[in-house]
């Protein structure tokens, strides 16, 4: 297996970019892992696409989502039913904004 062209100071630095604590190991199996990503990138540049229309999926997309409908709604007793706490007819969550 041919040396990387990435080094490991380069992985180490993707690595704390990501937030991640790699061990040893995991950093010299990344180190082949973005080298072959690298690789393939080049061989991706490589081709001739001047005739290819930018796109932006490989085949056609379609909108597979359905048609609103108006129907109605669950009972407030069902609906609240698996809530984990309750205030009246509302759901009790826990506060997220700081003041």
């Amino acid at each position: 297996m041919a040396e990387p062209k990435i080094t490991l100071a380069e992985v180490e630095h993707v690595a704390r970019l990501a937030r991640l604590d790699l061990s040893e190991p995991e950093k010299k199996r990344m180190r082949f892992q973005l080298d072959a990503i690298l690789t393939y990138i080049d061989k991706l540049r490589r081709l001739d696409t001047d005739d290819v229309e930018p796109t932006s999926h490989a085949i056609p997309m379609v909108n597979v989502m359905r048609e609103d409908e108006v129907r109605p709604c669950l009972p407030t007793e069902e609906m609240l039913a698996n809530a984990p706490e309750r205030e009246g007819d509302f759901v009790r969550v826990p506060r997220i904004i700081e003041e």
